[in-house]
């Protein structure tokens, strides 16, 4: 049987989440080294019509388990099917999103199969032997430790969202589309959903923003100011862990080691000294702007653009240009 990497493709109510693309993507790169097929592991109630998606962003397969007990996302449940299609075929290698639903299952799918786990990994790589080499922050973002699952089967991690990138979608590709049916044991059924409530929100999500304009502590008071800027040009607001710490944002706008991990087309960095915690969620920017006002800030060193001087000063004069090239 051909070596395999699998890749748990998250949904919520019949959509995709991004971090599930990003992962075939990475999946991708992987099987370039190890030749392993890439098949999509998709689970909940009504979902099978995304496969066709999964297979066009990269899966050679895609097993679905579609069943009206996987309707919502509850831990056992999803448990059990996620562990039926693993043990049945026997990946060398599965791959998780490291969102609130895979930080929960991907632990207990580890012990289950009794091998190891590497959470909120940041880099992955394969030889030709199918060894994964999994890449995570340690000690508070200091340095990076690449850890390695020799002796046991499958290798498994935890990717954030917003750390790989993921492929162009191409219609043309075929793949197989497997049915799995899961023999669920529900006697272990101990929770069961009354309810659900879902918190709706006018912000987009700061990973899926194309332009990021992110505060630091010396910005913060500059809130509304920001705001402004930001609604003139389309962009979401970010900011680092101290602005949060201070109450002013939701941990939610957090970039960084503790928040999220972001790859915008533009990140204007306003205020920001530039810890290394907060330099690993956006450092794969494809454009950096940084504004602070002390020439030595670590934030110029990952800088594509660096102006010196203070932001709320500069920002009435840029947004004043940038309107003048619109006209």
């Amino acid at each position: 049987m051909k070596k395999s990497i699998f890749v748990y493709c998250e949904q919520r109510d019949g959509v995709l989440a991004n971090v599930s693309l990003e992962l075939l993507g990475a999946a991708t790169e992987l099987s370039k080294a190890c030749h392993h097929e890439i098949c999509a592991v998709l689970i909940g109630h009504g979902v099978k019509a995304l496969s066709q998606t999964l297979i066009e962003y990269g899966a050679d397969k895609v097993y679905v388990a579609d069943d009206a007990v996987l309707k919502h996302y509850l831990t056992e449940q999803y448990a059990q099917a996620a562990y039926h299609i693993i043990s049945k075929y026997a990946p060398d290698i599965v791959l998780f999103p490291a969102t609130s639903i895979g930080r929960d299952l991907a632990p207990r799918l580890s012990a289950r199969l009794h091998t190891g786990l590497t959470a909120d990994c940041t880099k992955l790589e394969a030889d030709e032997n199918g060894s994964l080499f999994m890449t995570r922050p340690a000690f508070g973002g200091n340095l990076f430790a690449t850890i390695i699952c020799p002796n046991h089967r499958p290798q498994m991690s935890t990717v954030r969202p917003g750390v790989m990138k993921r492929n162009e979608p191409d219609k043309s590709l075929s793949g197989e589309v497997i049915k799995v049916e899961v023999p669920f044991d529900s006697s272990r059924f101990a929770v069961e959903l009354i309810e659900e409530k879902v918190e709706k929100t006018a912000e987009k999500p700061i990973e899926e923003a194309k332009i990021l304009i992110s505060v630091g502590r010396g910005m913060q008071k500059n809130l509304p100011q920001v705001k402004d800027f930001a609604d003139s040009i389309g962009a979401e607001i970010s900011c680092s862990r101290a602005v949060v710490d201070s109450g002013v944002l939701p941990q939610s706008r957090q970039v960084g080691q503790t928040g999220k991990t972001v790859r915008p087309q533009l990140y204007m960095a306003l205020g920001i000294s530039g810890a290394v915690q907060h330099l690993a969620g956006m450092g794969d920017s494809e454009f950096i702007v940084a504004i602070n006002k002390d020439k030595n800030a670590t934030i110029f060193g990952v800088a594509h653009l660096g102006v010196v001087g203070d932001a709320a000063e500069i920002l009435p004069h840029l947004e004043k240009e940038i309107q003048a090239q619109k006209a």
